[in-house]
């Protein structure tokens, strides 16, 4: 399995669910609505799911094998920590722009 994009759709804030993910494989199918979600101990990944009639949730699409799944996970998260790095640098840049301009005021 070759993951060949991951896209951050969404990021959360004041939730347990820290980001919506899409994930491409091998170029050829896309996988939407995985889930950044903090845990008690750590990030983890939840696959796109739906409530049956029972009212137990089904994993819609998820790997099969422990390798594949902590392949994906880790693509994953590594992701979406390179985005929320990106964000921070966006913001600091923005805050020290915006001070210069104050400061030059």
């Amino acid at each position: 399995m070759q993951i060949t994009d991951i896209k951050i759709r969404r990021t959360y804030q004041d939730t347990r669910l820290r980001a919506l993910v899409s994930v491409t494989i091998d170029g050829e199918l896309a996988v939407h609505d995985i889930k950044v979600i903090e845990g008690p101990e750590r990030l983890f990944v939840a696959m796109p799911s739906r409530r049956d009639d029972s009212g137990a949730f089904r994993d819609i699409a998820h790997p099969i094998t422990t390798a594949a799944r902590r392949q994906l996970e880790d693509a994953i998260l590594s992701a979406y920590q390179e985005h929320l790095a990106a964000q921070q640098g966006a913001q600091q840049l923005e805050e020290h722009l915006h001070a210069g301009q104050e400061a030059g005021e």
